[in-house]
């Protein structure tokens, strides 16, 4: 007997949170079709132009903008970034340095350190036990 193994694809916007690019930026034919697990890897090893452009300028989903500017998601909603930025309007923003972003990032490394801390405290556990 043969195993017929089927097609794995995904909806636009999983494929575009996989390739960490915000879904209304990428051309229509992206958005309106369905992605196969290959034309992900396609894209993910050789990027079209459209996508290289994208991830260079934007405008970036805010998992993205999150990481490039140092805080949480989270800490973006509290600043009153709600939307996707493109990479100009991140650079004007550790430029600008306002309170709240000094203050998330602060929040940000705190979480890191603590997160630090409990993973090193569980690793010296398991090796006396």
């Amino acid at each position: 007997m043969k195993s017929h193994q089927s097609t794995q694809t995904m909806k636009p916007a999983t494929a575009a949170k996989k390739l960490g690019v915000y879904l209304p930026a990428t051309p229509t034919e992206f958005q309106e079709g369905v992605v196969t697990r290959a034309e992900l890897n396609e894209l993910q090893t050789n990027p079209p132009e459209w996508l290289r452009e994208l991830r260079r300028t934007g405008p970036h989903p805010r998992p993205v903008v999150a990481a490039r500017l140092g805080v949480s998601i989270g800490g973006l909603a509290r600043g009153g970034v709600t939307e996707a930025l493109t990479t100009e309007q991140i650079e004007a923003l550790r430029q600008e340095q306002p309170d709240w972003l000094e203050k998330e990032r602060a929040t940000q490394a705190e979480v890191r350190k603590e997160t630090a801390r409990i993973k090193q405290k569980n690793a010296e556990q398991t090796e006396s036990s």
